[in-house]
């Protein structure tokens, strides 16, 4: 049995409490269940009990001499972070095309000129398994210094098996090595591969019949993505994808209506996505349907920002219903950060949400839009002992003081692996 851990007397004790079942909309996102001076005791990786801290101290009173404590006077403690929407698994660099952009050329415009995701797709062919997965180890110590714990990671940048089932496995590896929790997606269906660009449908057929049956036969994905856009692939290109997932066990997700509006929301809708992503150019038709549907929203602002484009109408999602998360998208092209408080701050600034709704996409909403709700994301009995500990006396001051990492420490599974804003490396060992 593992040491048992207090995190105690925290200014704010940001709790979710009760929003496992499903995932927080309207006036809700702002009802945050916080706790003046607050505590959590955990035991062997999991929430034993929440409440104040004189509550805790009289329940545990014959134990507190065996506890490790953490003493949160003064500090914001909220659950661990969840990034729902990362291509973290990538090789090369485009730094070049970030010149480009500033220059004028659309995002489009670098992609037909075989920049773009092509670019990262020729540079995560070449790289091996054991250089994908230390340059992805490293990006997700990043993450955790910024307070996450869970992270979606997608495939995507192989366009043919061999480099897909490449990115997929070092994910799992990560997953079994790195103390973050990663949670898969298959995303054959990222780009059309150059060889295929005049014939599309010799390519959808490979996904449908070869790549997509073999993901779910090795087990190494959770979920189908698809990039529905203009050029890409079409909203029944799409839903042809996402069905043939669906008939092999993989929830759908999709890219929807990032550059163009193409009715990915509604198709999102209509085949069950667990989460429509981007979100851009979405109709409000679109976002009543999502909303009807409770599919997540995942907006990616920091896309947005670095495209130097307009953000997703986050405001607007929010008050027709639409359950809303927000993830960094951290990728080599259109959002290279693994910053998501950063990725917050833009939510209340870029969007027009509020600092309650922010911390709730990026806890319960976002562990929604990952099939996590009620593992992580709220701060429960019985839950992931996943923590991260801010040094802000309250949740507004961690927005207010932008562009600045505010962690202090976090622990994952009932172990504090960052502590005074460094990794707390003698714990980052395989969660085997």
């Amino acid at each position: 049995m593992s040491k048992a851990l207090f995190i105690r007397n925290a200014s704010q004790l940001v709790t979710l409490q009760g929003s496992s079942k499903a995932p927080l909309v309207k006036d809700a996102m702002s009802e945050l269940k916080i706790i003046e001076n607050g505590s959590v005791w955990i035991e062997d990786g999991v929430i034993q009990a929440v409440g104040t801290d004189s509550e805790l101290k009289a329940k545990y009173a014959s134990r507190l001499a065996d506890a490790e404590v953490v003493d949160a006077t003064g500090k914001l403690v909220t659950p661990g972070l969840v990034d729902p929407h990362t291509h973290v698994v990538f090789a090369g660099s485009r730094e070049n095309e970030f010149n480009m952009r500033l220059q004028g050329a659309s995002y489009m415009d670098i992609m037909n000129a075989g920049g773009g995701i092509h670019a990262t797709t020729r540079a995560t062919q070449a790289a091996s398994h054991e250089q994908l997965f230390a340059e992805s180890y490293e990006r997700l110590n990043q993450f955790l210094r910024h307070g996450v714990t869970t992270v979606e990671a997608k495939s995507g940048y192989g366009m043919e098996w061999a480099t897909e089932l490449k990115q997929l496995e070092v994910a799992k590896e990560l997953n079994e090595k790195h103390v973050i929790d990663l949670v898969s997606t298959f995303m054959g269906a990222h780009a059309v591969p150059k060889e295929y660009k005049e014939n599309p449908e010799e390519f959808i057929d490979l996904l449908i019949n070869e790549m997509i049956p073999k993901v779910a036969e090795l087990g190494l994905a959770e979920f189908n993505d698809v990039f529905c856009e203009f050029g890409v692939f079409t909203p029944e290109q799409s839903r042809r994808i996402l069905e043939a997932g669906k008939k092999h066990g993989l929830l759908a997700k999709i890219h929807a209506d990032e550059i163009e509006p193409y009715e990915g929301a509604e198709l999102a809708a209509e085949v069950g996505a667990v989460s429509a992503d981007h979100l851009l150019k979405a109709s409000e038709k679109g976002m009543k349907a999502m909303a009807e549907k409770g599919v997540v929203g995942v907006l990616l602002p920091g896309t947005a920002y670095f495209l130097m484009a307009e953000s997703a109408n986050g405001r607007k999602m929010i008050d027709l219903g639409v359950p809303v998360a927000l993830s960094t998208d951290c990728n080599p092209g259109s959002s290279p950060t693994v910053s998501l408080p950063f990725i917050m701050s833009l939510g209340c600034l870029k969007m027009g949400m509020t600092p309650a709704e922010v911390l709730a996409a990026t806890t319960i909403n976002a562990a929604h839009a990952v099939n996590r709700a009620s593992e992580i994301g709220s701060l429960e009995v019985g839950k992931k002992g996943d923590v991260t500990i801010f040094n802000v006396p309250n949740y507004m001051k961690l927005q207010y003081s932008y562009g600045v990492n505010h962690v202090d420490t976090v622990v994952k599974n009932g172990a504090v692996v960052v502590k005074g804003g460094q990794l707390h490396e003698k714990l980052l060992v395989s969660k085997n």
